[in-house]
């Protein structure tokens, strides 16, 4: 956060979301600091950011809990923003998904991470 590498853990998730567009939606996390500007977060998922954005109730949507709505509200609020961010440059993914050894070194340098082999013995 603020440039700088961040730890979590995982868990088993007390619901299950039925397509990719409801998980980012409903698991869009937002950390409880201070803050004096909206808090952008990368969201690869285009959906996801236009369900955030419109308080129109779509068909699709419709399954939805209205507990995870709360999205919007940030959003119109201006505590946070989606931003769209291609999934080739979702340098989350590292840490969440498997990649093939390119994407896994572009990501890793986009996180400011070196390879082992790249650090010079003193």
């Amino acid at each position: 956060m603020s440039s700088g590498a961040i730890s979590w853990s995982s868990k088993k998730q007390q619901i299950v979301t039925l397509s990719t567009t409801e998980a980012e939606f409903v698991h869009v996390p937002v950390l409880g600091n201070q803050q004096q500007d909206s808090t952008t977060i990368y969201c690869d998922n285009v959906s996801a950011i236009k369900l955030s954005r419109n308080p129109v109730m779509h068909g699709r949507s419709k399954h939805i809990d209205v507990r995870y709505h709360f999205l919007r509200d940030l959003c119109k609020d201006g505590v946070i923003e989606l931003q769209f961010c291609k999934s080739e440059d979702q340098v989350a993914d590292l840490m969440t998904k498997p990649l093939k050894q390119p994407a896994f070194e572009k990501l890793r340098s986009m996180l400011g991470v070196c390879s082992r082999e790249g650090l010079t013995q003193e």
